[in-house]
């Protein structure tokens, strides 16, 4: 399972990390300090990116040697005395698989006195591998390839920091006026040319920015769920190929986390279809992550001020401080909430966290960070429902007043709480709602909020965690929930059910048969159908459960206690 919501951002840091830009060999071949050189075998590699150079001096050059450099040689390293270029070739062909797993961009090899051709074997070992191999030119001097090549690197880095410090002014400026996450992501996508997403770290989609052709290639692609959650765990931090599909051409994308006082507030995407995103791409993203994490600190300080008296209002609401009136509603309206409808409330809560080994062996509850971010899905998910429903975070649940229709409040709930669950990819945690009878008055919110409580309570302790529990089908668990003493409802299951109240397989079995009983109305053959049992197993059975708790089967009192006692078994938590 990914946690990638929970889980701290990879490239955690302040500054931007040093700029990783190259030359592709193919490139490379056209500057001057490689005039004349040409390739010997590997065409298909000739896209392999060259960020730095090595000279070939000893045979044993392989530890030294590193991914995306250009190795040159004479030739000499490869021989010995007597030695042919047949016998250079075969250390070549040992050579060449070592340096392709290491990652070396290409081998250029100057001929003449040491090694005056490559053998064919070596060449379409090259040309199978995709490896370049390069033949040099007769009067090409190392001192001069080398220095020629770190100029045009060096000018290149030059040039995108260059951008990349405009892109930051540009941004800044945006934010110093006012600006926020999408005029940011805007400006971002038109310099880059590129589609520009900002996200929660889960991938909740706070700004959505771009044009044509890469707005429609990356809709295309399978990076998006049901809710229109981006799936950020199937991308990594950095700049990478995104292969196509049936419908979608392959492009690059780019993504960098955007961290603020070693909190990890989300996500930034940019993604380019064709043949990639331009050079300094991610340096620029992760200088935006920066800014954007600035803005987001802004925005979580004033909406946690406005969220708190706007949370605090429909509290009084929900407890029935303040009788829900005319005026009341007229207020909800002006804080943009609708509350004269019919609709229900749904209370839900992030279920408690395992024992945390951190924590000494305590039990730890849920932390702050995850329910600001489960609050957060919740009102995004109400936003794009219906702008005008009210959802509030309060200390450890969040409370929804969800418009719906009589006939379809099952069926809207069901579809928020799975917007908000996602497909679980992006770490969402599990989590428990409650949903009160439909309230088709403002008056009746209050008690509509009660109902939800209950419903949320009752549920986990009955279907335990990731429960969704309607009030009105709690039945006899709303009665069981209110007898506030859980021992007392301990001992009034083990006084009935006596040995099958054990916390034993075998007990959990009894129980089983005796409960099927209990729904067949104590019709045997249909409870022998639906437990799969002969019917004469069955009867033993029953022999055996009567001589446990009692004559079940003729006393109805008894029955009813006995009913009531699997209840009781079947919540947790007593």
């Amino acid at each position: 399972m990914v946690t990638l919501a929970n889980d701290p951002a990879s490239n955690v840091r302040d500054l931007p990390e040093p700029l990783a830009e190259g030359l592709s060999v193919r490139d490379l071949l056209a500057q001057p300090g490689l005039a004349g050189a040409t390739v010997l075998a590997g065409r298909a590699g000739l896209d392999r990116i060259v960020r730095g150079a090595n000279v070939m001096e000893v045979p044993d050059i392989l530890p030294w040697v590193k991914a995306d450099e250009l190795l040159l040689t004479t030739g000499f390293p490869l021989t010995r005395a007597a030695d042919t270029d047949a016998g250079s070739g075969a250390r070549l062909l040992d050579l060449l698989p070592e340096l392709d797993r290491i990652g070396l961009s290409a081998l250029a090899i100057k001929l003449g006195r040491y090694l005056s051709a490559v053998p064919e074997p070596v060449l379409r070992l090259a040309d199978q591998l995709g490896f370049p191999l390069l033949r040099l030119a007769d009067d090409a001097a190392f001192d001069e390839v080398l220095s020629g090549m770190f100029g045009v690197l060096l000018r290149q880095q030059n040039e995108v920091l260059a951008q990349a410090d405009a892109l930051h002014q540009a941004i800044s400026a945006i934010v110093l006026g006012g600006g926020g996450l999408p005029q940011i992501a805007r400006e971002v996508s038109r310099l880059l040319d590129c589609v520009v997403l900002i996200t929660t770290p889960d991938g909740r989609v706070l700004a959505d920015e771009g044009h044509e052709p890469h707005r429609s290639a990356i809709r295309e692609l399978d990076v998006f769920d049901a809710s229109g959650r981006l799936r950020t765990e199937r991308l990594r931090i950095g700049v990478h190929p995104v292969p196509g599909g049936v419908r979608a051409a392959s492009g690059s994308a780019g993504m960098s986390a955007i961290v603020a006082g070693g909190v990890d507030h989300g996500r930034i995407v940019a993604y380019r279809l064709g043949a990639g995103l331009l050079p300094g791409s991610m340096q620029a993203l992760e200088r935006v992550a920066i800014v954007a994490a600035l803005t987001i600190t802004k925005e979580l300080a004033v909406a946690a001020v406005e969220g708190k008296f706007r949370g605090d209002y429909l509290r009084d609401v929900l407890t029935g401080l303040l009788p829900a009136d005319d005026q009341v509603v007229e207020h909800c309206r002006s804080l943009g909430w609708e509350i004269n409808r019919p609709m229900v409330v749904v209370v839900a809560e992030l279920d408690p966290a395992e024992v945390s080994q951190r924590a000494g062996g305590a039990v730890s509850g849920v932390q702050r960070s995850q329910h600001e971010r489960f609050a957060s899905a919740w009102q995004q998910v109400l936003r794009a429902h219906d702008k005008t429903a009210p959802v509030v975070a309060f200390s450890r649940e969040v409370v929804a007043l969800l418009p719906v229709r009589s006939a379809d409040s099952a069926a809207a709930v069901d579809g928020v709480v799975a917007a908000v669950s996602g497909d679980r990819g992006g770490g969402r945690h599990s989590f428990c709602a409650g949903v009160s009878r439909l309230v088709s008055a403002p008056a009746d919110i209050a008690a509509g909020y009660a109902q939800a409580r209950k419903a949320v309570q009752v549920g986990r302790r009955v279907h335990g965690h990731g429960s969704v529990s309607h009030f009105d089908s709690l039945g006899v668990h709303r009665l069981l929930s209110l007898v506030p003493d859980a021992a007392e409802l301990k001992s009034f299951a083990a006084d009935v059910l006596a040995d099958l109240a054990a916390d034993s397989p075998d007990a959990a079995d009894l129980r089983a048969t005796l409960q099927t009983l209990l729904d067949t109305n104590l019709n045997v053959a249909e409870t022998a159908r639906l437990l799969h049992f002969h019917y004469n197993t069955l009867r033993y059975r029953i022999g055996k459960l009567e001589r446990i708790v009692g004559p079940f089967t003729t006393d109805p009192h008894l029955r009813l206690d006995v009913a009531l006692a699997l209840q009781v078994v079947q919540m947790r938590g007593i």
